[in-house]
């Protein structure tokens, strides 16, 4: 059974890839506005991996009315935690698709689907959402990436990613500057992958 992976570039959806490559035909996709070219930034990283991959467009006006959320709300939360559910639905409406795996761990927060918007999505589309490292804490993430991934990491606004909130700063920067960006996003970490490792006389 193949099973598609919500994938950004980064460790997280990565991570989630390999843990799942025992069990599942893997195929990374990345969705995307085509505001910027994370599709191509996401595709370096899932041939380094050794995946499939492909881009899943999403409808602009999604984007669009996440663009009115966080600027009504002063920060990004509500705006990517919409565009993730939508993503999800619209990866999720597939007729091929039966499992989506999510790329989310135990303590995040931002993107991040409740139980009940689970059980909806689960009823209505007739798949299994996935999420391999929802047990997981950062630092037991961490050091399973330190195993398998070569990454780097830094502020968001340094780091090359292929994720919804990449689009969405753009969307912002283009229609409000710089500074606005600067006004609505927090300080956060984020991270690339740079390769896949191997284990101590093993391949991966």
């Amino acid at each position: 059974m193949k099973a598609h992976v919500l994938f950004s570039g980064g460790k997280d959806s990565s991570l989630s890839a390999i843990l799942l490559e025992p069990f599942f035909d893997i195929e990374l996709v990345t969705c995307s506005f085509s505001v910027l070219p994370v599709g191509e930034v996401a595709r370096e990283v899932a041939a380094e991996l050794g995946f499939d991959h492909r881009v899943l467009s999403l409808d602009m006006d999604i984007l669009n009315n996440a663009l009115e959320m966080v600027i009504e709300d002063g920060y990004p939360g509500n705006a990517i935690n919409y565009i993730h559910k939508n993503a999800i639905e619209t990866l999720a409406a597939e007729p091929d698709v039966h499992v989506v795996v999510d790329g989310i761990r135990r303590d995040d927060r931002v993107p991040k689907l409740d139980a009940s918007q689970v059980r909806s999505i689960e009823d209505r589309s007739g798949i299994d959402y996935v999420c391999p490292l929802l047990g997981f804490g950062r630092s037991a993430v961490n050091r399973l990436v330190g195993t398998y991934l070569q990454v780097e990491e830094g502020q968001s606004d340094t780091i090359t990613k292929a994720d919804y909130e990449a689009e969405l700063r753009q969307m912002i920067r283009d229609k409000y500057g710089t500074d606005k960006v600067t006004d609505i996003f927090p300080d956060h970490i984020q991270s690339h992958v740079i390769k896949r490792k191997q284990k101590s006389g093993q391949s991966i």
